[in-house]
């Protein structure tokens, strides 16, 4: 790989890293509730892009926000952080304001 292509790749990557940044931002401000799926899907995208796979055990019955938490992460393993923080923008775009 030539010195510009590194450059090249530095600069895509910091793209996408801002308009992530960005998207979670506009999520946080976000007016109106989504609803329960798309937070669980928004959740699991962040997660897969800032930490990667998820680990542990599931919870029990007995926690079932935790548990839908970990599912939800869990239907995303195996995507890359790039992919994951694409889609994750790719989402937050298509929320109502």
């Amino acid at each position: 790989m030539s010195d510009l292509d590194s450059d090249r790749d530095a600069d895509l990557q910091a793209d996408l890293d801002a308009d992530f940044d960005a998207a979670v931002a506009a999520v946080r401000t976000q007016d109106t509730d989504p609803g329960n799926d798309v937070k669980l899907r928004l959740y699991a995208l962040y997660k897969q892009a800032t930490v990667g796979e998820v680990t542990g055990k599931r919870p029990g019955f007995t926690n079932p926000v935790g548990r839908a938490k970990f599912d939800a992460w869990d239907a995303v393993r195996g995507m890359s952080a790039a992919a994951a923080k694409r889609a994750y923008i790719a989402l937050a775009a298509d929320l109502p304001r």
